[in-house]
């Protein structure tokens, strides 16, 4: 007989022999309707997506919304699907992130081509970008994940001069005025 706690999946399981009781795994079983592998990658993808939006504890609506874009485009997914994918990456990111996303991060880094792994990245910039400035911490989360991608420095800094203006080390302070001898 399952607790309640597993009832309402907030009891974390551990990887059997397939690799498939993890994190991901609730969210692949929402994917069913795709191929077993795309299912798994798309999975993987969104919740990689959610572990850096969530990086400063908040995940805005603007972020959400962007996953919910990324995943459907991605995954050619309707909405309705992107959406519950993303809800669940999300709570699932908040209820195992600090256990999972190093395995999550690998098990993509097998799967996943160099492409592919670039467009996670670039990815993981736009939903970053969707509150309009991409915080320190957040740009940290994505540094931190291209490694664990294997992303070379190179790569990644390539990715990252695209998104420039978003960066909020470049973004002035609305306050600012030039001259007026006063910062905050």
């Amino acid at each position: 007989m399952r607790s309640i706690l597993e009832w309402l999946g907030l009891v974390p399981t551990t990887p059997g022999p397939e690799g498939d009781a993890d994190a991901v795994h609730r969210i692949v079983r929402e994917l069913e309707t795709l191929p077993p592998d795309q299912a798994r990658d798309l999975a993987l993808f969104a919740f990689l997506l959610a572990r850096a939006a969530d990086v400063d504890l908040e995940i805005t609506e603007g972020e959400s919304r962007e996953m919910e874009r990324i995943v459907e485009e991605e995954g050619g997914l309707p909405p309705a699907q992107a959406a519950l994918a993303v809800g669940i990456a999300k709570a699932e990111n908040r209820l195992l992130g600090s256990t999972q996303n190093f395995l999550v991060a690998r098990e993509y880094r097998d799967r996943a081509g160099p492409e592919e792994k670039r467009r996670l990245v670039h990815c993981l910039f736009a939903v970053a970008a969707a509150d309009g400035s991409i915080s320190v911490a957040e740009e940290e989360a994505i540094r931190e994940i291209s490694r664990e991608l294997l992303l070379a420095n190179d790569e990644y800094l390539a990715l990252r001069s695209r998104w420039t203006e978003r960066r909020a080390v470049f973004q002035r302070d609305p306050g600012d005025v030039p001259g007026d001898g006063s910062s905050r």
